[in-house]
């Protein structure tokens, strides 16, 4: 299946914020195969062909719960929202395999929603595992230099990085070392917020995504080393 863009898919979010049950939902699941599900699929084979020129190891499989997240979101969970659908549509392609939690697994991700379209790479939140492999990565000077500079480049080019989430300095951080701000994060991320009818045309979709993720991979190859010493992989 070509992909030919999200051709209707923004108007049908509209309505499912507007009737956000699954009774509505069951009843449209025809609208929803058009417009979510199958142009989903056919964008994950494409954007992951691509991908794969730019990262070897990048992972692009078109279904649940794999480069897909499902449309009911589990309400069990701890969370202001209860609304049993989803009306912002998430695609992720990590680097490493599908083993473990996808998301403690450096990213190109995208989601959109009537909104925005928010592209990024990297982890949004770190596990303990990841958080250690983090700071232990960056307790070397230099790696530590190249991150920073890494993220002061990203935001020249108008990329923004996920806020720090910690306010005192972990064990093994001083305030005199240079960037040690870093060790404040409690994820590694850089991102864009773009308008979210790009997605209408897959032409454009694909070749805004490609760029952005072209000029982000530095920060998403620095993350990948993060997450291969927190699996053990690392030297």
């Amino acid at each position: 299946m070509e992909f030919q863009g999200f051709k209707g898919t923004l108007d049908f979010l509209k309505e499912i914020r507007k009737n956000n049950n699954k009774e509505w939902f069951e009843a449209h699941r025809d609208v929803y195969e058009k417009t979510i599900l199958n142009p989903s699929k056919a964008f994950v084979v494409e954007m992951g062909e691509h991908l794969l020129a730019l990262e070897p190891t990048v992972e692009a499989e078109p279904k649940m719960n794999k480069s897909l997240f499902k449309m009911y979101r589990d309400v069990r969970r701890m969370g202001e929202n209860k609304e049993p659908l989803k009306s912002k549509i998430g695609i992720i392609f990590p680097q490493g395999g599908w083993n473990g939690c996808r998301l403690q697994k450096s990213s190109f991700y995208m989601h959109f929603s009537p909104d925005e379209l928010f592209v990024a790479v990297g982890v949004r939140w770190f596990n303990k595992p990841m958080l250690d492999a983090y700071r232990e990565y960056i307790k070397e000077d230099k790696r530590r230099a190249s991150l920073a500079k890494t993220l002061q480049n990203l935001t020249q080019m108008g990329y923004t990085t996920i806020e720090k989430g910690y306010k005192k300095y972990p064990k093994g951080f001083a305030a005199e070392m240079a960037d040690v701000e870093l060790s404040l994060q409690k994820g590694m991320a850089t991102y864009k917020v773009l308008d979210p009818n790009i997605i209408e045309n897959g032409e454009d979709l694909i070749s805004t995504l490609y760029k952005i993720y072209e000029d982000m991979l530095p920060l998403q190859q620095i993350m990948y080393e993060v997450s291969q010493r927190a699996k053990g992989d690392g030297k």
